[in-house]
């Protein structure tokens, strides 16, 4: 009999220190998807501010803290990162797991910010891109959404599929940093 082993997206490729950036796997307990349903975005939000302390977020935006956050995904919908979800948001939502859909990596340290500059087509410095803020925009080729989860750190999501190419990106850029310093 075949026995299957459970990997995760980034499994064999992360932790990586290049310079003085760090990209390391994080993984969240569970990854949901809420779709609000049609004019219940204010009764949703309640309901996820009673479920899991953290209201939806608004556009581009996140709101929680680094064990339970919501990352805004378009209009009306958000990723729920972290905690198991209380289903109990099926009744203004439409509910998904999203757990085994994605990967999701940290890029941390003095340099992030000029990594993604040469990958990301979104302005990402601290001035403009404060803690909370998050944007669906590219990574070289292919779909990301980033989210500043602190001063120097990023929370950087991608479809699992795409993770060796996630990683094997941001090596790169991190290298072409460090080879500046």
């Amino acid at each position: 009999m075949v026995e299957l082993i459970a990997k995760t997206p980034c499994e064999g490729l992360l932790p990586l220190t290049v310079g003085g950036v760090s990209l390391t796997e994080d993984l969240p307990v569970s990854l949901t998807m809420i779709t609000v349903r049609k004019e219940r975005l204010e009764a949703c939000s309640e309901l996820l501010k009673s479920a899991h302390g953290m209201a939806m977020p608004k556009p581009n935006r996140a709101t929680g803290t680094t064990d339970a956050r919501a990352v805004w995904f378009g209009r009306d919908q958000a990723l729920l990162v972290g905690p198991a979800v209380n289903w109990s948001l099926k009744n203004e939502a439409t509910v998904v797991d999203q757990s085994d859909a994605w990967a999701v990596a940290r890029l941390e340290g003095g340099g992030a910010e000029e990594v993604l500059a040469r990958l990301v087509p979104v302005d990402l410095r601290g001035a403009s891109f404060k803690r909370g803020h998050t944007a669906r925009t590219m990574l070289g080729h292919m779909m990301v959404s980033v989210t500043r989860v602190g001063e120097q750190a990023f929370q950087i999501m991608t479809f699992r599929s795409m993770a060796k190419t996630l990683v094997h990106d941001l090596q790169r850029a991190m290298e072409s940093v460090a080879s500046r310093g």
